[in-house]
Formats: structure tokens, sequence, C-alpha cells
């Protein structure tokens, strides 16, 4: 889905069964640098083909000798270096489940108004914003409509609208696609239709509440009142076989916005969305009136709702929470602490609370290996606008005073010899002084 990679504008399938070949080659090769060097190549000409600079081809090859390694263990189909097991990695790159749906999909192509090139076409028309040419491509094949996508994902027409669960290089959000949803719905569009992103079940609306692109264009809460408004259900778990609904996904997704938008028209409202959304009374609901959790409420769930008013700012909650017996040094799967979640907010109150009831500081998470004081570092180095900056500041202060120490190590780039980040940090006085724990006036 998110790292299919591109076709080249005329894709022939003589050409990938020489690339199958080629990665074959590298594969048996022996050279530990060989699979990476075929990776670069491709990625090179796939660039050249399509008529654009791939700066960063190297690291795109990295990511695919990654991917490749990670499906040589993979217990369900171990790879070795067959030319079976070359062509089904060159398809899966693309997004499509084996060879021979890729072997299809590129012969389809091949053939004008096919049904693959025509729905490729319509699809291409959404992530653009081009109506007119939407339009004409829908008059001319009303069975459009009806049809899914050929790679794994089987998307409907209407599930590119949310810019999610899809081809990564589809993943836009023009400016009219409100226009573009209601183009789809009134031709006919299910509404309600379910793609097989993320494990199946996942629908429009689902897709777009949890999408950062409509969010990110201005445009979420619009395309999600329209979809509403042509009958989608609100009731639905995000995807299939998950318990959360769509609100949770919101938030999961770090999308409060439109998590509060459904959750205002009647979408279930679980523990953990409650607390993210600061909602006591409710979360007040799954305590007797001795503060004991009730049934059928766990502690993994009462545990999982402190870190999301942790991470979203709900400092009642969060006090309410712990007065009922959460452990502030609690972690989630990843190793993160609420104190984690409050630095990646730069939420001083909630950082402020957590370490006055011994909330731990040098607690690393296990993806990037950070404490909650590397984060509120990461933060403040990427900080979306001057008020987050500033309340950095504070939070590192904060945590320096509590213990906290700057590790130069995480932040020096082998590769370079240097740090970038200590760099910056020795050329702001303010961070310098936070970093000793002193508060310092805002310039």
């Amino acid at each position: 889905m998110s790292d299919a990679i591109p076709l080249p504008p005329r894709p022939n399938l003589e050409q990938y069964k020489k690339l199958a070949k080629d990665f074959q080659h590298a594969c048996k090769s022996g050279d530990s640098d060989a699979i990476r060097q075929w990776a670069a190549r491709w990625m090179n000409t796939l660039a050249r083909l399509q008529g654009f600079e791939m700066t960063e081809f190297h690291r795109e090859a990295q990511r695919i000798e990654q991917r490749w390694h990670n499906f040589q263990k993979s217990s369900k189909r171990p790879a070795r270096c067959t030319l079976a097991d070359a062509q089904f990695f060159v398809a899966r790159e693309h997004g499509f489940t084996s060879w021979p749906k890729f072997s299809k999909h590129l012969q389809g192509l091949g053939r004008a108004n096919s049904p693959v090139s025509n729905f490729e076409a319509a699809a291409d028309a959404i992530a653009s914003g081009d109506a007119a040419k939407l339009k004409k491509l829908l008059k001319v094949n009303p069975d459009l409509m009806r049809a899914r996508s050929t790679r794994e994902h089987r998307s409907t027409l209407l599930h590119y609208v949310s810019a999610n669960g899809i081809e990564d290089f589809r993943q836009k959000t023009p400016k009219n696609i409100v226009e573009i949803t209601r183009i789809l719905l009134d031709a006919g569009a299910d509404v309600n239709a379910e793609s097989d992103a993320y494990g199946g079940g996942s629908t429009t609306l689902g897709l777009a509440a949890t999408s950062m692109h409509p969010q990110q264009a201005g445009v979420q809460i619009a395309l999600l009142q329209t979809l509403l408004d042509y009958g989608s259900r609100l009731d639905q778990p995000s995807a299939a076989g998950n318990a959360h609904s769509v609100v949770n996904g919101c938030l999961a997704n770090g999308q409060p916005q439109a998590a509060e938008f459904l959750a205002k028209l009647g979408a279930p409202v679980d523990f953990e969305s409650a607390a993210a959304l600061g909602r006591l009374g409710q979360v007040e609901g799954y305590f007797d009136e001795h503060g004991v959790l009730k049934p059928p409420a766990t502690r993994e769930q009462m545990e999982s709702a402190f870190l999301y008013a942790c991470g979203y700012g709900q400092k009642e909650v969060v006090e309410f929470l712990l007065d009922r017996g959460v452990e502030p040094s609690v972690r989630n799967s990843s190793r993160q602490t609420g104190l984690h979640w409050a630095a990646y907010g730069a939420d001083v109150d909630i950082v402020k609370l957590l370490l006055e009831r011994g909330a731990p500081v040098d607690v690393k998470d296990e993806g990037f290996h950070a404490t909650p004081f590397d984060v509120a570092l990461y933060v403040w180095n990427n900080a979306r606008d001057r008020e987050e900056r500033e309340r950095c500041y504070e939070v590192v202060a904060l945590l320096a005073r509590a213990g906290a120490k700057l590790d130069p190590q995480q932040w020096t780039d082998p590769a370079k010899g240097r740090s970038e980040m200590l760099e910056k940090i020795r050329a702001d006085p303010r961070m310098s002084a936070a970093l000793r724990g002193e508060n310092s006036e805002t310039t």
C-alpha cells in the first residue's frame, strides 16, 4: 500500500522480467551491497523515465533492501534467491500480491480503454483534482463505479479521495476533493464499500478521518460531512478485526479534530477516546463509587486511556487516572511512557504533573531508543509554530531539573562524525540554559 513504487510511464512486462532476473543475480552473488546497488539502479532508472530528479534514491534503495531482508525472514513465505522469489518481490514492491496479478495488470495497462487502464486514469484524475477528466471517464465507462484496484488494497475509486491506504504516490488531496467526492457518489459509488487496506474492512469515511492529507489541505471536515450526507455509517470499526471505533482510529493517527467532529455526531466513543477528548464524566463512568474499575473495562484499557490523555493534553483526566491507581511509569507496547507522550505534545502542565508524581525521565522507547528528553528536543528542532517551540524550552528545563541528561551519541551521525542538533543547541543560548535546568526569558 503506502510503500508501493510507481510504475514508469509505459511499463513493459519484458523489462520487468529482466529486472527480476537482475535481482536474482544480485541476490545470488553473495555481495552484501549487491541488492542495494540493484535497487539504486532501479530507482534511478524509474526517476529518469518519470522525468523527475530523485535526490534520495539511495535512501529508497536502502528501504527496498530492508524489505527484502524482512521478506527473507518471513515465517509465512521465507524467500530464497529463486527467480520466482525475485518476481514475487518485484510485484510486491509495486503493491501486488503475486507476479501473475502484476503481469496481468501490466498487460491491461498496455491496452487502450481496458478496465485496468481506465481505472488507473480515473485514480490519477482523483489524485490531481481533474474533475473534467474524471466526469468524462465515468460517462464513457460507468462500470468504473463498481471496479476495484488490482493492487493488494483492492480499493474502489471512492477510497482514493481519502489519500490513505492506497499507493503513496497517489496520497494527495487536491483542494477540490469534495467536488471530486460528489462526482463519484452521484455516479453511484458505494459510500460504505470496504477496501482491504490495513487488514480489510476500511471504509472511505474511516480512511479519510485518519488521513493527514485532507487535514493538511484544510478540507477534512468538509470531506467527512459530504460522506455522511451520502449515507456513510458512523458505527463501523476503523478496520476489520479491529474493535476500536473510528473515533479511536482518528486519535491513534493524530487527527483530534476529526475525532471530535465524529464523536459529536454520535460515533462510538470508547474508554481511550473519552480520555483523549477530555470527557471526564464518561471516564468516571468506568469506575464504581469506590474508585474501582468496573468490568468489562480492563486495566490495559485504563493504562492506554492514561497515555492518550497525556498525549492530548487532558490534565484533569490524567490526574483522575493517577488517583485511581495508574502508575506514572506505565508503558505501551513500544515502551513509551506518558511522559514521552506529553513531551511530544510539548505540554508543560502535564509534564509538571507527571514529574511531581514520580514519572521516570530516563526510559527509552523501543522504536527510536529515545527518552522523553530526546522527544522534547526533537519537537523543539521540528516545531511547527513559535508557540510550540516556546513550550519546548520549559519542557526541556523541567526534565533537566528532574535529572534528565543529554546523550550526545543519540544525536551524532556516525557517517558525518558530527551532530547538527548539538550545533543547533550551542547556537541557541536559551536551549543551552534549558539543558542546565534554567528558565530563560522569551526573546
